[in-house]
């Protein structure tokens, strides 16, 4: 297979991309021409040991006072493709008329009111989500602290024609381009300033999670446990269940360091092992809290990007198979020494990926709370499961259309399937398990 990294560096110069974001480009590019497929097989991971994980319910402590040396990063650059978006996916109404925006919005400045401390939170932007975001972010002018910026921009990587590992072309320059992955939100700290800038501030820790998960909000328990137990780095982590054995799972390597293993590093004859719930327990939240000053080590050390694992993400573009190259930001957690996993209820973890979760969430099942935490009500241990038939309920224009007139009440209901193309009327209360395949109308009743 050719080498065309000259050609990819010459690329991504003329498009004034920093020389870090070429030198990390060039580091994965070199990986993938020298055959690495970014698979972990059985032979390198074990589950992770009791040594590594922290019960949430066995910590107590907290320190207010620590929240002036936080700092909170919302992942913002998804366009909710997989619900037929073309616009921030964090702009779709989630309750009560607020969208993703305005919930993040007002659990910072809640959090903010009541410790009277001046939380920075910062967004960080791809750019297919940048212009949208903070147009509407406007709606907030006391957000922005005046010391920090409320955003910086991911950058992008060239896709890669999977035939010859050359530099796709396509007319429509935006399709030679795709977002490089939550990975480079560590070098892009570094290169824009923000890391010198927070760290200046006295800032010490970054609390990350993706925007479309509302129930990762600010926890002054945990940020006073990484700081009493000098933690550099703390991946929050969740019990899998059934609906989650196909999402990657946390491990530990043969010298006991933690983990990530995605679907899409998992060898194919190990499917089986992978999705092993009994084996590998926990999954990957994505909410991440960093310490500072353990990051800058780090970046110092490795040339100022952080050398995660590689995730070879094929596409298909126009009808041409394309590779792109990208690295997730929980990989991290193999690089720090002492780095540790929380376990924490589903209540930190909420997110929208598809049409069925954002039913639920608009449903009486999930409430907001005084701190604008997205929640399942009270009565509720889980969230009802919910399978809406794609062919008629797939994008977000679909949804809207159905529940035009009211969402059905679901707080009393263990599963919902509809296969049918069915609209929802006023008063609808479902319960129990529940399947519709009968299309139609249901208005002002009970199932």
């Amino acid at each position: 297979m050719n080498n065309h990294l000259n050609e990819f560096v010459q690329i991504m110069a003329r498009e004034g991309l920093h020389k870090t974001v070429i030198d990390s480009f060039a580091f994965y590019y070199r990986k993938l021409i020298e055959g690495e497929k970014g698979k972990l097989s059985e032979k390198e991971i074990a589950p992770p040991h009791h040594s590594n994980l922290i019960n949430y319910e066995e910590i107590s402590r907290k320190n207010t006072s620590l929240l002036e040396k936080l700092v909170v990063v919302k992942l913002n650059g998804g366009l909710g493709t997989s619900m037929g978006l073309k616009k921030a996916k964090s702009l779709l109404r989630v309750k009560k008329d607020l969208n993703f925006l305005d919930i993040i919005a007002r659990q910072i400045l809640f959090v903010r009111e009541q410790t009277n401390i001046d939380i920075p939170l910062l967004f960080m932007h791809s750019f297919n989500t940048r212009d949208d975001s903070l147009s509407y972010l406007k709606k907030y002018p006391e957000l922005k602290l005046p010391e920090f910026p409320l955003d910086f921009l991911q950058n992008k990587f060239p896709r890669i024609k999977e035939a010859d590992f050359s530099p796709y072309k396509n007319k429509d320059e935006k399709k030679n381009w795709n977002p490089p992955g939550h990975g480079e939100i560590y070098l892009v700290m570094q290169i824009s300033g923000i890391l010198e800038k927070l760290l200046d501030a006295g800032k010490e820790y970054v609390f990350i999670s993706n925007s479309d998960n509302l129930g990762a909000v600010v926890d002054e328990k945990i940020i006073t446990f990484i700081e009493e137990n000098q933690i550099p780095f703390l991946m929050e982590v969740c019990r899998r269940t059934e609906s989650d054995k196909k999402g990657g799972h946390l491990a530990q390597t043969k010298t006991g360091r933690l983990i990530l293993r995605e679907v899409a590093q998992c060898p194919e004859d190990e499917v089986e092992q992978f999705q092993n719930i009994d084996k590998y327990k926990y999954f990957n939240t994505n909410n991440l809290w960093v310490n500072l000053k353990a990051l800058k080590r780090k970046l110092a050390e490795n040339n100022n990007f952080l050398p995660l694992s590689l995730i070879v993400n094929p596409k298909t573009v126009d009808g041409e198979k394309v590779i792109q190259l990208e690295t997730a930001m929980g990989a991290a957690i193999s690089i720090f020494d002492g780095a540790k996993a929380l376990i924490v209820g589903r209540d930190r973890f909420t997110p929208v990926k598809k049409t069925n979760d954002l039913l639920a969430v608009w449903s009486d099942a999930y409430e907001l709370l005084p701190n604008y935490k997205l929640a399942l009500i009270k009565e509720l241990s889980e969230p009802p499961e919910i399978i809406l038939d794609e062919r008629y309920y797939k994008t977000i224009e679909q949804l809207e259309e159905h529940f035009a007139e009211g969402v059905p009440s679901l707080k009393k209901c263990s599963r919902l399937e509809i296969t049918a193309d069915v609209y929802f009327g006023k008063n609808v209360i479902l319960k129990g398990n529940v399947k519709i395949d009968r299309s139609g109308k249901i208005e002002n009743t009970e199932l």
